[in-house]
């Protein structure tokens, strides 16, 4: 496939072949989140944004598999380094009871894995001061690793915001307030506090500017006379530097001030959730860094292929059975997979085509005003359309499906992009085109 000339092309979604390889897969399937009767063809042609589905559909994906393939499809970037190693079974090993490596020096090896990765994330969070990094195999293991150290350090109760997706494990579901669906009938962590996330941008309509004795939802909380929650009892806060599953919320600078503000004074950590957001995804390494906030905590996973909590080595318990993953980080393809990203990202100077191609987007968006849409945002290539109804976002999403150009949703009326972090200006017009056509005929 020619990247540089490829296009959507459809002839019926789905086909009959994904009809029958969906039939064959729910006999035995436990039902779960399929936005799409869409099957990919993991043999056929692939290229950036671009893929082929089992009954010759060619499509163009910008959904980059909710942000877990950064790179899009069989780029060269990481299929390249892959391909000149030489592998050999056992590629996944209990990663935390046995090291692995991938040839001589630690430092430079020929395959990199779990050291080289961690050594990595150590130099992408050196801003902050971090020393160390858990390796896990997913985002929720990421997140409960990160709440673990964070209870061990002190404290019982979490600050959590409206909207917020943490993860599907108990101890992160029970920071989850996004869908009532997620939480419903599991049991929870105790002691957790939710306060609004201000994701305004003209007047506060969220309830966290307040007229009260601190003048903001936690603050008010959190008051020495009249609050109710004593800051003492605060093991943490936890944060979406941009609110993902929750409508791509983009937060309001006073916000964040009032948040620093709060954390400086009572002393609480922070945890960055940076699952969806972090890895140049938002035109930043780190979607915290367009903020001034000083996290305590980072939590990396999707496009990073494993789950990694980093932190100072100071927060992090010292007994050595306190945090643990038998089969955290011991896919060793996983790690080479998370060093090429990395690699790429800073190689190919990825954030600032995410923050120019993102900046394209909108504005194309912005002066074709399609009829239905009530706002246009992101941060680099995390990017967002609100919609005048969840119907008519359900339906522009099934009509750019027809048409080859694959999105999601997310919030409740919101349309989420994210397209590979090299997208080009030919491709980022090409979506465009289709996505405004979707728009006028979904009206």
């Amino acid at each position: 496939m020619d990247r540089d000339t490829a296009e959507p092309s459809v002839s019926s979604l789905p086909g009959d072949r994904a009809k029958r390889w969906v039939e064959y897969h729910h006999e035995v399937a436990a039902p779960s989140t399929y936005v799409y009767e869409f099957v990919l063809d993991a043999t056929a042609p692939a290229a950036g944004p671009f893929c082929t589905d089992v009954d010759g559909n060619v499509l163009m994906d910008f959904t980059c598999h909710v942000a877990s393939a950064p790179l899009g499809y069989n780029n060269p970037l990481i299929l390249d380094r892959l391909g000149e190693l030489e592998l050999v079974d056992p590629l996944r090993i209990a990663g935390q009871d046995f090291y692995i490596s991938g040839g001589w020096p630690p430092e430079a090896p020929d395959g990199p894995g779990p050291s080289q990765l961690m050594h990595r994330l150590v130099e992408a969070t050196e801003h902050f001061d971090f020393d160390r990094v858990f390796l896990s195999n997913s985002g929720a293991e990421a997140v409960e690793n990160a709440i673990k150290v964070c209870y061990a350090d002190g404290g019982h109760r979490a600050v959590t915001f409206e909207g917020a997706f943490h993860g599907r494990t108990l101890g992160a579901l029970s920071l989850n307030r996004s869908k009532r669906n997620h939480r419903k009938g599991y049991p929870e962590v105790p002691g957790v506090l939710s306060v609004p996330y201000c994701g305004c941008h003209t007047e506060c309509t969220c309830g966290w500017q307040t007229d009260g004795p601190g003048g903001n939802a936690l603050a008010d909380r959190l008051h020495p006379k009249q609050g109710n929650l004593d800051p003492a009892e605060v093991a943490f806060i936890i944060l979406e530097p941009v609110q993902g599953e929750g409508g791509y919320r983009i937060p309001n600078p006073t916000f964040i001030d009032d948040l620093q503000a709060i954390i400086d004074e009572h002393d609480i950590r922070l945890i960055a959730d940076e699952i969806q957001s972090g890895l140049g995804r938002t035109g930043e390494m780190w979607g915290i860094d367009h903020t001034p906030l000083e996290p305590d905590v980072i939590c990396s996973a999707k496009g990073l292929r494993v789950g990694a909590t980093i932190s100072k080595g100071s927060l992090f318990p010292e007994e050595t059975g306190r945090i643990s993953s038998t089969w955290g980080a011991g896919d060793i393809v996983g790690a080479m997979r998370g060093v090429a990203v990395l690699d790429a990202i800073n190689e190919e100077d990825l954030l600032t085509n995410a923050t120019d191609r993102g900046e394209q987007f909108t504005e194309a968006m912005t002066d074709a005003d399609p009829s239905g849409v009530e706002a246009v945002r992101g941060l680099g290539l995390m990017l967002a359309l609100d919609f005048e109804t969840k119907e008519l976002r359900d339906a522009v999403v099934d009509d750019a499906f027809d048409r080859g150009l694959l999105l999601l949703g997310c919030g409740y009326r919101t349309l989420r992009v994210l397209p590979p972090l090299d997208v080009t200006e030919r491709e980022i017009d090409l979506a465009v085109s289709v996505l405004t056509e979707s728009i006028e005929a979904a009206n």
